[in-house]
């Protein structure tokens, strides 16, 4: 199969969405959210209603079956009417165990929210690159499945079926996804990064070469090749949607295996190093410690007792 750098950065930063909550609301009401560390997901189920981030000046209006992701740490409200007073979403989700909350008679609106868990050591590389607010409005072409995917959230929300927590969150994960493919085909503003440069059709064949590949001896000249450039003219594209130059792009990718070999396996600081393209340990060790300040013992050792978690 083709290297597919989407999904090995999403399962080497662990990314996993919790469906959290959400809430029914009629008549008039508006409730602010406090600002989080972790991405937020939202999903309208029925209804409409109006969303203002906490540092923007226009309100986003979110309509039945639109989806968003809150990457930004800010407040925001939600609202039928923005002139209204909020009130706090910590006291309406304060009972002990309360995920549902409901306001007025429940029978205009609907929501449904949650969050991405993104591992510590490596989640940057997945938030970094995600615009503060990302709006996939339903009636866009490449939304078509999120209709079924809410529909079912619904579902087992609804029924209290055995299993009905495991696959909300497996049915918050496929949304979430959806929404980052969605975002890379309608290739809206994005911060430079993988992401970006994966959505790039000029930078994009490199990126897959050296996701493909990472122990070979990348040379600039084959990779600009691959992407029907010249040297000079690739180097200044890749750095530009990548925010690297594409060997230390390369070399950084490099890293970001090691920690995890190094993490999650037993394999010997030679053959990891070997594997990722370096002729011994030394050199692997000398590049390891440039760029995390730490030799891979000393981080292997730190990481087994588990304090790259704090």
């Amino acid at each position: 199969m083709d290297a597919d750098p989407f999904s090995e950065i999403l399962h080497l930063t662990e990314a996993q969405a919790v469906l959290a909550g959400g809430f029914t609301a009629g008549g008039p009401w508006a409730i602010r959210f406090p600002a989080r560390e972790k991405i937020k997901l939202s999903a309208v189920l029925s209804g409409s209603c109006w969303i203002r981030l906490d540092g923007e000046v226009e309100p986003v209006r979110l309509e039945a079956g639109d989806v968003g992701l809150l990457a930004a740490q800010r407040s925001y409200v939600m609202a039928s009417d923005l002139s209204l007073e909020p009130i706090e979403a910590t006291s309406l989700f304060s009972g002990a165990g309360r995920s549902m909350a409901v306001l007025g008679d429940g029978g205009d609106f609907s929501f449904i929210g949650g969050h991405i868990q993104l591992n510590p050591s490596n989640g940057a590389l997945l938030a970094d690159v995600l615009p503060p607010w990302l709006h996939i409005k339903a009636g866009l072409p490449e939304a078509s499945t999120f209709q079924w995917l809410l529909n079912q959230l619904v579902e087992e929300g609804s029924l209290a079926r055995p299993g009905a927590r495991l696959v909300s969150n497996h049915l918050a994960q496929l949304l979430f996804t959806q929404i980052l493919r969605a975002h890379l085909k309608t290739v809206g503003p994005m911060p430079a990064g993988w992401l970006r440069a994966l959505a790039d059709r000029r930078a994009a064949p490199a990126l897959r070469l050296m996701h493909g590949d990472p122990g070979r001896d990348w040379r600039l000249d084959e990779l600009a090749r691959a992407c029907a450039m010249s040297r000079t003219s690739f180097a200044g594209h890749f750095k530009a949607v990548a925010g690297r130059a594409p060997l230390n792009y390369l070399m950084q990718w490099r890293m970001r295996l090691a920690e995890r070999a190094l993490r999650d396996e037993t394999t010997p600081i030679a053959q990891i190093g070997q594997t990722l393209g370096y002729a011994s340990e030394s050199a692997f060790s000398n590049a390891f410690k440039r760029q995390t300040g730490e030799p891979p013992r000393a981080f292997r050792t730190r990481a087994r007792q588990g304090s790259w978690r704090a």
